[in-house]
């Protein structure tokens, strides 16, 4: 494992990607910055942190025989990563809420952003951008619903030490991913899933509200939603959104 600390960059996911493009990296290598001016979250959505109080890095991982049809157990693994490092934190009512964002309650503590590269039909690499809200106790108006280690705990952690213990919480459940142990890795997932078979209110992307309930997650990484006519829709990403 190899770990590169820089003061301050637009985005660690970004600096991981052009390394990769331009050297012979590492497999495992983790890029952490104190200060993130230009996060990045899903779908080109900003990440905003303050310096030196949070955990912002990106992970580079090499795979050499998972399939792309496979890569929703990538995202299933790195997300219980996080989950199970703030349940040992004792962070209360965690749930990871589709696809990969973490809460406590209902506000954000972590966001995660995975980047895969493919080849022919098999994942040749990722970079997994991970932003979790640690020491920051005061968020933007915008982010009104954003928490923290702090905040929930009453505690300051130190962010190299709990930067260690989420790389080796990442290493156990990725190895999980690469010794295709989906269905434990599928209940887990779903075991800590936001709203699985609770009956909610959502928004398409057309901005029709429905009420329908989480049933799990398609073959290809979608949300499954049971629909009052007791039909399942299946939405991606940004199709679909919690009213």
């Amino acid at each position: 494992m190899k770990i590169i600390k820089l003061s301050a960059i637009d985005s660690t996911n970004s600096f991981l990607k052009n390394l990769a493009q331009n050297s012979s990296l590492e497999n495992f290598t983790a890029v952490v910055t104190k200060h993130q001016t230009n996060g990045r979250g899903q779908q080109e959505s900003g990440w905003v942190t303050d310096p030196n109080k949070n955990l912002t890095f990106s992970l580079f991982l090499r795979f050499k025989d998972i399939k792309i049809e496979q890569k929703k157990y990538l995202n299933f693994a790195v997300s219980l990563a996080v989950y199970n490092l703030l349940f040992d934190k004792n962070v209360p009512k965690l749930s990871i809420k589709w696809p990969n964002d973490i809460l406590s309650v209902n506000s954000k503590i972590c966001g995660i952003l995975i980047e895969n590269t493919f080849s022919g039909d098999r994942i040749k690499n990722t970079i997994i951008g991970i932003g979790l809200n640690v020491n920051q106790e005061i968020f933007p108006q915008f982010n009104r619903s954003a928490t923290s280690l702090k905040l929930k705990t009453n505690k300051e952690y130190n962010l190299d030490l709990l930067l260690d213990e989420l790389l080796k919480e990442i290493e156990k459940t990725v190895n999980l991913f690469k010794s295709k142990k989906f269905d434990q890795l599928d209940k887990m997932y779903l075991d800590a899933l936001y709203k699985k078979n609770i009956p909610t209110m959502f928004k398409d992307s057309k901005d029709k509200v429905f009420m329908g309930m989480i049933s799990g997650i398609s073959k290809n990484g979608n949300l499954l939603i049971i629909l009052e006519d007791d039909s399942i829709k299946e939405f991606g990403i940004k199709e679909v959104s919690f009213l």
